[in-house]
C-alpha cells in the first residue's frame, strides 16, 4: 500500500504540505480538509495501478471489470515521481468528518496556495491526462 506519510517526501515537499495545507484550512475553515492519499509508492504498487485497466478486476467498484475509467495512471514503474525515495510527489485528497471530497475546485484553491508557497511545485490538474490530487516537484 502506497505511504501516506509526509516524512517519505523530499524536505520541499514537506515544508510545502505543512505551509499549504495550514494556509487551506484557515483560508477555507468551511471546506473540507486536505489529507495525504500517497506519498512514497513502490515500483510494484506503481506497476498494479498502472496495469488497473487489465488486470481481469473491479477496480472502481462498480460491477464492471477492465474498462477506460479504471486507467489512473501512465506512468510504469519507475516513471512516477512517488517511485523515488524521498518522493517527489504527493496526492491529495479532501476531508469532511468521514467523507472524501474530489471535488476538482478544491484541488484548484489548494494548487493556487501551494503554487504561491513554491512555484517549483506542478500540479497534474494542469496535465493533459488530469491527475487532480497529483502535486509533484
Amino acid at each position: 500500500m502506497c505511504q501516506r506519510s509526509i516524512t517519505y517526501c523530499t524536505v520541499p515537499l514537506q515544508e510545502a504540505w505543512f505551509a499549504a495545507s495550514d494556509k487551506f484550512i484557515a483560508t477555507y475553515p468551511t471546506a473540507p480538509t486536505p489529507i495525504l492519499t500517497c506519498t512514497y509508492r513502490s515500483n510494484e504498487e506503481q506497476n498494479a495501478l498502472y496495469n488497473q485497466p487489465w488486470d481481469g478486476k473491479d477496480n472502481d467498484g462498480d460491477g464492471k471489470i477492465d474498462e477506460p475509467d479504471e486507467k489512473v495512471t501512465k506512468a510504469k514503474a519507475g516513471q512516477s515521481y512517488h517511485n523515488f525515495y524521498p518522493s517527489r510527489a504527493f496526492d491529495v485528497a479532501f476531508r469532511k468528518g468521514k467523507t472524501l471530497d474530489w471535488t476538482v475546485e478544491n484541488f484548484q484553491k489548494f494548487y493556487d496556495i501551494i503554487h504561491v508557497i513554491n512555484p517549483n511545485i506542478v500540479w497534474g490538474g494542469n496535465w493533459k491526462f488530469k491527475d487532480y490530487p497529483h502535486f509533484q516537484l
